[in-house]
């Protein structure tokens, strides 16, 4: 007999079905890009296969350096089987560079280094527009323990670590990036969410003009155009540097 999959749950960019094991899901891509808390909204033929396929290459590279994910293996071009897991509630956020909100909420100039990568850490909370949080108010919500933020601290500084490299062999620069970690039915701390170009940003290390560096949901964000080429670009660029490997 069959196993019919059923929607468990749907969210801006994806769509998570039942699995015929239990302790696994199936993740969908969508089309959908959205912004600015999904108050800007459109669709892009192929952009869900598009962050499925880089999603599943990078953290196949992040597991064989030492991270645990809930990635499991590809479905098909548009979905992963990943293990169920309870989302942590939070959004991590490092900077390597000044870009984007922290320039509009300090006065931090644009393109800033940073001496050290800087984590912020967001409640994962539409309705209160993501708010930021500092650790005593993580303590005061409960939501993890001490020590579990310091492994979700230490795992973010190594992926941050292993990227970088990684994204410089194929002349990108990684400005920043959001995370989201879960626990599984073990009750083991795991990388989850996805990592493609709509939750990280990666500017091109030698662009043919300053409007063609933005190789992420920037091209959306700010009306720049050309958002499946650039995340195909990034696609290609992945593929044939493992294919070179």
């Amino acid at each position: 007999m069959n196993y019919k999959s059923k929607l468990i749950y749907e969210g801006k960019a994806k769509k998570i079905f039942s699995h015929e094991d239990s302790g696994k899901v199936i993740i969908e891509f969508k089309d959908d890009a959205t912004a600015f808390n999904a108050l800007k909204r459109a669709q892009f033929k192929g952009k869900g296969e598009l962050n499925c396929l880089i999603t599943s290459k990078i953290f196949k590279l992040l597991f064989k350096n030492g991270i645990p994910t809930h990635f499991i293996g590809l479905k098909n071009n548009n979905s992963i089987i990943a293990q169920k897991i309870k989302i942590i509630p939070l959004e991590i956020v490092l900077r390597n560079k000044a870009y984007g909100s922290i320039c509009k909420q300090t006065t931090i100039t644009p393109g800033t280094i940073f001496k050290e990568p800087l984590i912020d850490i967001y409640l994962k909370n539409d309705e209160l527009n993501d708010p930021l949080l500092t650790k005593n108010r993580i303590r005061l919500l409960n939501i993890i323990s001490e020590e579990e933020l310091g492994l979700i601290e230490k795992f973010t500084l190594s992926i941050n670590n292993i990227l970088k490299e990684f994204f410089l062999n194929i002349n990108l620069e990684l400005v920043d990036f959001k995370l989201e970690f879960g626990k599984n039915q073990s009750g083991e701390l795991v990388l989850a969410d996805e990592f493609s170009p709509d939750n990280c940003r990666l500017w091109d290390l030698n662009p043919t003009d300053v409007k063609m560096r933005s190789l992420d949901k920037d091209r959306f964000r700010n009306d720049l155009g050309g958002l499946i080429e650039a995340y195909t670009e990034i696609n290609n660029r992945i593929d044939n540097f493992f294919n070179s490997q």
